[in-house]
């Protein structure tokens, strides 16, 4: 699977079209294309703008993890007829869910994630869901430094002069 970001592909229009400002240039849509049609990673001014993934890079498994309903002792409530019988009743108050990447196995994603902090719990697995999420945001985002702090200290300090002399020539 490929990924585009093509947000830095744009010119602005000759006229807004309502709340848009921004239009592909026949330049634009070619040079997409052509990265589209290569299939390959690239980027452009040193930022990501094609990415190659397999599909189950976005996939993931929900469980529903489940804790015992407990009796003013603390003990589990045990179910007492049809397939709960015997079995600890889950606690809907306790109830969450997790997201599994597909590529990990469940079990041990439990085992590492859940139980050191939850010891008594278990996986109701009839309620597993497979979904997909494409985070776009991840794969692309390029963290850009903010500016050094002395830099900041001295626009605050113009500012907040600025703002003083104001004040002073209101008083004056």
């Amino acid at each position: 699977m490929q990924l585009i970001d093509a947000s830095s592909f744009w010119q602005k229009m000759r006229k807004s079209l309502g709340s848009k400002r921004k239009e592909l240039s026949d330049e634009h849509i070619e040079e997409i294309t052509r990265v589209f049609g290569e299939f390959v990673e690239a980027e452009k001014d040193g930022k990501p703008i094609s990415k190659i993934f397999r599909n189950e890079d976005f996939g993931y498994r929900t469980i529903t993890v489940e804790r015992p309903l407990r009796d003013d002792k603390g003990k589990p409530i045990l179910g007492e007829r049809g397939k709960q019988k015997g079995k600890p009743q889950p606690d809907s108050s306790l109830r969450d869910t997790e997201n599994v990447p597909l590529s990990e196995d469940v079990t041990a994603y439990f085992q590492r994630e859940v139980l050191p902090h939850a010891p008594d719990a278990w996986i109701d697995h009839d309620k597993t869901k497979v979904g997909y999420e494409i985070p776009f945001n991840r794969h692309f985002y390029v963290f850009e430094p903010p500016r050094p702090l002395a830099e900041i200290d001295a626009d605050l300090k113009e500012c907040t002069d600025r703002i003083l002399a104001m004040i002073k020539g209101l008083s004056a």
